[in-house]
This record gives structure tokens, sequence and C-alpha cells, in this order.
């Protein structure tokens, strides 16, 4: 009999891969952080003796959930100004907000705030673009959970970064201090094609390449920004990025509300991911992503949340709901995007657009243990006939019983094991009360 770390019995254990199985009364066996077997209660008895032995008779085992595009520290901004126009949000009340506010500190804080709604809520990678960088990697790091962070990239001056230079100079600092981090990755993160030049994007497309590393970027957001890009460029924004070199399986193209069927097929033979947001989107009145037409192309779409200040949250229990039947919709097809089909799109499918798909994404031997447990006994699951369906239709992140990363336990009985929650929650008040003072402040001004 082998001695291992870890065994977590449960009643159901949904892989992802593949899509659209699931194993009753099975046993996933753990040690040093990786998943090494996977197999029935009864044969796991007889074969392993664990440090821990968990057995969780109503819950069911997922891969840990993939949040494929985020502004973490922008939690801070949750609910600030709602149900406005997208640029009188913008204009009136973020933007002046960011510029008085954005700090290491508001980035570290916003930071923890957002870390531990997602590790409450299955999530166990993110992937973030916005200012100070370097604050999100410490407290991911710190917090021992997964996230690609944005080397984020603006024409304009800002707080992080006076020009193209500077802004391209930080994030290289940012990826050599994290290049052999466990759990810490970096992508290239021009902020969108109305913000960023020809010059500093061609440099992006040349550095990716060499560094073997992600583009994460706006594309296709709004119809404005088709119009914009027409009237500055003669091309629509996704023949610009074709032209300048970052039209390959390196993108991740975020939103894509505006698609054209030429652009579909443009995106399905470079390569390129997608990573739907679709509650922001439907807040901000951006516009429907066509995810089933996409997928059924060939082409990888992930999910993400967007950040909790156009969502509200950071939920991706509620991001794939609403994937699914925002799909149906869309697609006018009530088979389309299935339930088994959403969940893959909020982790392997997240996994492979940020090119980590050999290490998490499904529940595969090998692989790293991100795993999360739901519990599916309460009466609102009930009766059960098709897990997978229950997850994405009828339960939600309050069902999270516990969260692994790479075999540590970060929640255990739906607490926190490596957050303060009474110090996040007393900093996120005291941002707040400072936060609200200053926003009605200005809005009496204007």
């Amino acid at each position: 009999m082998r001695e291992i770390d870890t065994l977590i019995q449960a009643q159901w254990i949904i892989p992802v891969v593949p899509e659209h199985e699931w194993y009753e009364d099975h046993t996933l066996a753990i040690h040093e952080g990786r998943i090494i077997d996977l197999l029935p209660a009864r044969e796991a008895e007889r074969k392993y003796r664990a440090e821990v032995s968990l057995t969780l008779e109503n819950h069911a085992l997922i891969p840990g959930l993939i949040n494929a595009h985020t502004h973490v520290a922008m939690s801070l901004f949750r609910g600030l100004a709602d149900d406005l126009p997208l640029m009188e949000w913008l204009t009136g009340h973020i933007w002046p907000a960011e510029g008085r506010w954005v700090s290491p500190d508001f980035v570290h804080d916003g930071t923890r705030l957002a870390v531990a709604e997602m590790l409450r809520g299955g999530t166990t990678c993110f992937s973030d673009m916005y200012f100070f960088p370097d604050e999100t990697a410490r407290v991911a790091a710190e917090n021992h959970m997964r996230a690609c962070v944005g080397m984020i990239l603006i024409d304009f001056p800002t707080i992080w970064a006076k020009d193209a230079d500077e802004y391209l100079h930080k994030g290289l600092k940012l990826h050599d201090d994290y290049r052999n981090h466990p759990l810490i990755r970096t992508a290239f993160a021009p902020h969108a094609p109305y913000t960023v030049s020809d010059a500093p994007l061609q440099r992006v497309a040349t550095l990716a390449e060499e560094l073997d590393v992600p583009i994460h970027m706006h594309v296709h957001e709004t119809a404005d920004e088709i119009s914009g890009s027409l009237e500055q460029h003669q091309l629509r924004p996704l023949r610009r990025l074709e032209r300048l070199g970052l039209l390959s399986p390196r993108l991740q193209a975020v939103h894509m509300t505006q698609l054209e069927d030429d652009e579909i097929t443009l995106l399905a033979q470079s390569g390129a991911h997608v990573v739907h947001c679709p509650e922001s989107n439907l807040k901000l009145a951006s516009g429907f992503c066509p995810a089933a037409r996409l997928i059924q192309a060939g082409i990888n779409v992930a999910l993400g949340t967007d950040g909790a200040a156009s969502n509200n949250d950071l939920d991706m229990f509620g991001e794939m709901r609403s994937a699914a039947l925002l799909g149906k919709a869309v697609a006018g097809d009530a088979s389309a995007l299935p339930a088994a089909t959403a969940l893959s799109m909020a982790t392997i499918n997240g996994a492979r657009a940020l090119g980590i798909e050999a290490e998490t994404g499904s529940l595969e031997i090998g692989k790293a243990a991100d795993v999360v447990a739901v519990d599916l006994g309460g009466l609102d699951s009930l009766p059960l006939y098709n897990p997978i369906s229950q997850l994405v239709y009828s339960t939600g992140r309050d069902k999270v019983s516990d969260v692994w990363i790479a075999g540590k336990h970060v929640v255990k009985d739906a607490t926190l094991t490596t957050l303060d929650e009474k110090m996040v929650r007393h900093k996120a008040i005291e941002w707040g009360n400072k936060i609200l003072a200053a926003d009605e402040q200005q809005s009496k001004q204007s």
C-alpha cells in the first residue's frame, strides 16, 4: 500500500476531459501537489494510505475554475456607478476614481479582496490586466493562487508608466521576477486596439514570440471601437492586428461582441483564443459574443468575469450559467452551448487560452491538483439526474465547500486558509468610504 498525501472520495468526480463524462463513487489521489490517480473508491482503499482522507458524500469534484479576464483591483469600485451608459460610466466616475485612488496600496488591497472572493467561489486561477501588476502578482503568490498577470501597455501616461518604453520595461522586469514561479505567469496586456498605436503593438508581437508568452487584449468590444478603427486606420481592429502580426495562437481576444463571418473564419485559421465575458457585456450593453458559432468554427472560447466594477462580481458559476443561456438565445437554438461546454469554457478552455493546459484545467493524472468540491446535497439540487447540468444551471458559488490549489487546501469547510477575512473586509469598507465621498464630491462639481 502506497503512502500519499491526500485522498478525496466524492459522490461524483467530473474530470472535464473527456467533456461529458463523470465518475460516481470515485476517489482522487493527490501527492506532492499533483493528481496521481482517479479510481473507484474501493480500489483506492486497497491501493493507498493517505495522511489526509476526506469523504464528501454529497459533493462533486471539479477542476478549479479559471477566470480568464479580470481587473481584480477594481473590486474596490464594485457598485460605484451602476446603470449608466458606458462612456458616462467611464469618464464621469471610473476614470476620475482611478486617477485619484490607484496606487500600490489600492491594487494590493483590491487584489486581496478579489482573491478572497474568487477562492471562496471555486476560482483557482485568474488572468489580470491592470496597473501595478507587481502588486497583483505578489498578492496572488502570497495566498497560493494561480494567476497570469498582464504586462499592461497603453499609449498615454498613467501612474504606472509615462510611455510605451516604460510600460514594456516594467512589464519585462515583472516577467523576469516570476519567470520560474510555480503559480504565477505573465502575458503582454496591450489594453485595446484604440489605446495602443502600431509601433508598440509590433514590439509586443516580437517580444511575445521571443519570450513565448501570450498576448491578452480587449478586441471588438463595442460598435464604437469598430467605427473608430475604420475612421482612423481604414481597417476593422482584427484586420489591423493581423497586419501587425498579433493574430496568432498567442492572442487572447477579450469580449469579441462585434464579429462578421469572415472574421470568425480568420480567428479559426489563426488559432487565436476568445475570452467571453457575458455578464459584463450585458451590463454595459456592449453586444453579444457569438460564442456557439465560434466554438462550432473550432475556436477555443474561455470565460471571464471582467472587473467587479462592471459585472459586479467575480462569480464563475454565474458566468457559466449566463454563457450557456445567452449562447442559446443568440444562436436561436436550445441545444447550442450545453452545460458541459460551459463547464469546459470555465476550466480547460481557460487553461488552453493561458497556455497552461498541461498544468491545470482538468482532473487528469499528472496535472496539478487544482480541485473544487461543490455540495450538491441541498434541496435546490434535488432530484439530481445529471451533475454537470446541475452545476451549471442550478448550483451557485455558495455551494463550494473546499478548494485545493496544487494540493494545498486553500478553502476548508467554506473558510479561507490563506487570508484573514476580517482584515480583508475591514480594508474594503475603509476604501469604500473614501471612494464614495470623493465620487459624490466629483458629481457635485460636474
